[in-house]
């Protein structure tokens, strides 16, 4: 399970460093990066985006124009990346801009999955994030 809250640099050539306790919980040097819904990047141990990337396929028939626009989103913007030797992954030009990342970045836990956001971004939604209170 992916937990915490961490705060990175990008390096000149754009590779972050995962902490050592999300890499710990990576099984293999390979994972999928992909568009979330706000802007950020989601980031998934291989076997659990194929499991939910099956999942999504299965409830959202290629007929229907939602399930499509799912899909296009899902899979257009995935990623295969590669974790170095030192717990660095690069992240693209295109996932970058999406996300709006520039040099500070936060990633944060998200239970089955992280999430990379650009510092700045994630400072502003948590000041706006509304959650239910006990």
């Amino acid at each position: 399970m992916f937990l915490g809250e961490y705060r990175h640099m990008l390096d000149d050539r754009g590779r972050v460093s995962l902490p050592k306790k999300m890499r710990s919980v990576l099984e293999g040097e390979r994972l999928i990066l992909t568009r979330g819904f706000e802007p950020c990047l989601l980031g998934y141990r291989r076997d659990d985006w194929e499991r939910d990337a099956t999942k999504e396929m299965q409830a959202s028939a290629i007929t229907d124009p939602a399930g499509r626009a799912m899909r296009r989103y899902m899979f257009s913007g995935a990623e295969e990346v590669l974790v170095d030797r030192v717990g660095r992954i690069l992240l693209s030009g295109q996932l970058k801009t999406y996300a709006g990342i520039s040099e500070q970045v936060v990633i944060i836990g998200a239970g089955d999955h992280f999430e990379i956001w650009d510092e700045k971004s994630w400072k502003e939604y948590l000041t706006n994030l509304k959650y239910p209170r006990a």
